[in-house]
């Protein structure tokens, strides 16, 4: 899966939309950070599947964890068709990607400690 970034970003792609969407679906509410569900589930499972995907493909393993939340921005904008607080949001997002990818390039780290053992 390595030698298919591509992949790995659709699956990145596709999780982060996933998520967003079936959080503000279960949650009852427009945007699924309103909901208590993202905060203790969906956030922490982003931050997981950062590391997974950083563990699978570990060369500049940050990008997943980006392309998770952006994928959550893009989500978001699309599905509430307001634009007016979009600039926030994305500074938002990008705050929210921080963790995820630290525990990505943790995720990388380990891997090659794995291979070098």
């Amino acid at each position: 899966m390595t030698r298919f970034p591509a992949a790995m970003y659709g699956v990145a792609v596709v999780l982060g939309a996933i998520l967003w969407q079936g959080t503000a679906m279960l949650g009852g509410r427009r945007e699924a950070w309103d909901s208590p569900l993202y905060w203790t589930w969906t956030y922490p499972a982003c931050v997981v599947i950062a590391g997974v995907l950083g563990y699978i493909a570990p060369a500049k393993a940050w990008r997943w964890a980006l392309a998770l939340m952006l994928a959550q921005a893009v989500t978001l904008a699309t599905s509430t068709s307001s634009f007016g607080l979009l600039p926030l949001g994305m500074i938002l997002f990008g705050v929210l990607a921080v963790p995820p990818a630290i525990v990505a390039s943790m995720g990388a780290r380990l891997r090659g400690w794995r291979r070098s053992a």
